[in-house]
């Protein structure tokens, strides 16, 4: 995928501005000059070639000439529920995550949850997404939804047709849970790296979770989230 860049504002008419780290990439790092091209998305959906116009100390303006409707987003909406880890394992998660198409991911607090990301952090898994999403040719951001408690989320996605828990205790594989015709909407959840307390697996079941295993071995939290992820997302 050649080089893209994200323009925060939505890109209407035929102009476009590029302001902040992306400015300054291809300002200072790539020495863009007026008339070279380059493509351009804003998370509409949208993907943009264009003509770098002006380039200025802190912002980049392009002339747009063509416009496409790009679509490499999974045909059903996958929500990604997970307690992150600590450091830049949660950057590679996001990272992962972005790649495989997942829409939308929400940090859980749970019993055993070692960190929730503040606004700053927030912010920052955001930027990783908009990264992953240059590299990967998405034209639609990956959402990183506000945290919110386990019990919180699972009061909320009754409505959700598939439901699938990863833990160890269960008796069914992921796999076979995410086979056959999938549903529009999907949900999947991963617990944190001392796994969900037995009064949360019972909330989930009696709220019409699937709990399933991985497998045999037990996994790091975000090894798990990408290999559940795959599980829906690399299918024929």
């Amino acid at each position: 995928m050649a080089d893209r860049y994200f323009a925060s504002d939505p890109i209407r008419g035929d102009e476009a501005l590029l302001t902040g780290p992306e400015a300054h990439h291809l300002s200072h790092v790539m020495r863009a000059k007026p008339g070279d091209r380059v493509t351009v998305f804003d998370g509409s959906g949208n993907e943009f070639s264009t003509e770098v116009r002006q380039v200025g100390r802190s912002e980049v303006r392009l002339r747009v000439v063509e416009a496409r409707a790009v679509d490499r987003e999974l045909p059903f909406a996958l929500t990604l529920a997970v307690a992150l880890p600590k450091g830049e394992r949660q950057r590679w998660l996001v990272e992962k995550a972005t790649e495989l198409g997942v829409g939308r991911l929400v940090p859980i607090q749970t019993e055993r949850s070692v960190v929730l990301p503040g606004v700053k952090a927030v912010e920052r898994l955001g930027r990783a997404v908009i990264e992953a999403s240059k590299q990967c040719g998405r034209n639609r951001l990956m959402e990183i939804a506000p945290p919110c408690a386990w019990s919180e989320l699972i009061e909320t996605t009754n409505d959700v047709p598939l439901r699938v828990l990863a833990d160890p205790s269960g008796e069914t594989l992921a796999a076979e849970c995410l086979a056959g015709e999938l549903p529009e909407t999907i949900l999947l959840a991963i617990g944190p790296e001392g796994g969900f307390t037995p009064e949360e697996l019972a909330l989930a079941q009696s709220s019409g979770w699937q709990i399933a295993t991985l497998g045999p071995r037990i996994l790091r939290i975000e090894t798990a989230a990408v290999a559940l992820a795959t599980l829906a997302a690399m299918r024929p």
